[in-house]
């Protein structure tokens, strides 16, 4: 693959994404291995831009396996400052899951959970069944769902 190029505003805007981020791959003594390759590839998958810490004190070597990681994952080298590396490649695009046909309205069971005032004894938790038209509060209490009101300027007006 060959990496992916990057227009001066979309570098800048990409490394104003990266400021807060923390490295989530970190390369050691043995360099670029495929285990190391493999786990940036997953986490471009899942993130799109990633921060890459590595441990050497050479900056041309570290330049060359920014040059490297990014040719053998289509990525685009957004920056190197430091011993920090960052890469953007796009997310793919994710496939939607479809909604089971046989799912039925109905009632359904929900669990309580109330912890307790002090620290030291378990929460208690306890099973409900809950209808369509009712709600569990945000206090553990389930409430039927009321009645939508109508305007009364629509009642006036029928």
């Amino acid at each position: 693959m060959t990496a992916l190029t990057l227009t001066p505003a979309e570098r800048k805007a990409h490394r104003s994404d990266a400021h807060h981020l923390e490295p989530v791959v970190m390369i050691g003594n043995d360099g670029l291995t495929p285990a190391v390759v493999k786990e940036v590839d997953k986490a471009l998958n899942s993130h799109g831009l990633i921060k890459v810490r590595v441990f050497s004190d050479d900056r041309a070597a570290r330049e060359a396996l920014l040059a490297d990681l990014a040719t053998r994952l289509g990525a685009a080298p957004v920056q190197h400052i430091g011993k920090l590396l960052v890469l953007w490649r796009p997310l793919p695009p994710r496939e939607k899951l479809e909604r089971a046909t046989d799912r039925q309205p109905g009632p359904r069971v929900v669990k309580l959970v109330s912890f307790s005032k002090s620290g030291n004894h378990r929460a208690t938790v306890k099973k409900v069944e809950v209808f369509g038209n009712e709600r569990v509060t945000p206090g553990g209490t389930i409430k039927r769902a009321k009645r939508r009101l109508a305007s009364v300027k629509k009642k006036a007006g029928d």
